[in-house]
């Protein structure tokens, strides 16, 4: 008999890898619809605005206090690992996704795909709500 694939997406925020990408995951953040409700190219104006000036300032000083980078992407890895490590089912394989960083719904949604699970199970890890989350 064989076992039914189960995969197990975390989703969460994201945050940038590096230094370089603190404007560009700035930018993704003020574009979601759900942070600013305007049209879109109003949207896109003013996120390009917020983006360029928080990251020449604030944010890449709160950054900078982490190495430049979120810790968000490498510890959503490190509770995919302990998820895994714990249900310790060799059919089962957890993923992440992130809103706003890589790696995007899209990308996840390939390794998805290419592992084949008969089911899915989605868990979203922000500790609150709001109209983005909720």
């Amino acid at each position: 008999m064989t076992r039914e694939r189960t995969a197990i997406i975390l989703f969460n925020l994201g945050g940038p890898s590096g230094e370089e990408t603190i404007e560009p995951f700035l930018f993704n953040f003020f574009m979601d619809e759900n942070i600013i409700r305007a049209p879109k190219p109003i949207r896109c104006q003013i996120a390009k605005w917020i983006s360029w000036s928080r990251s020449r300032t604030a944010a890449k000083k709160a950054y900078s206090h982490l190495q430049g980078k979120s810790p968000l992407l490498a510890n959503t890895f490190l509770q995919a690992k302990a998820l895994e490590k714990s249900l310790n089912d060799p059919s089962l394989r957890v993923f992440v996704s992130m809103r706003h960083w890589h790696p995007f719904s899209e990308e996840t949604m390939r390794e998805v795909i290419q592992f084949n699970p008969d089911k899915t199970i989605l868990i979203p890890l922000y500790p609150q709500f709001s109209t983005t989350t909720g």
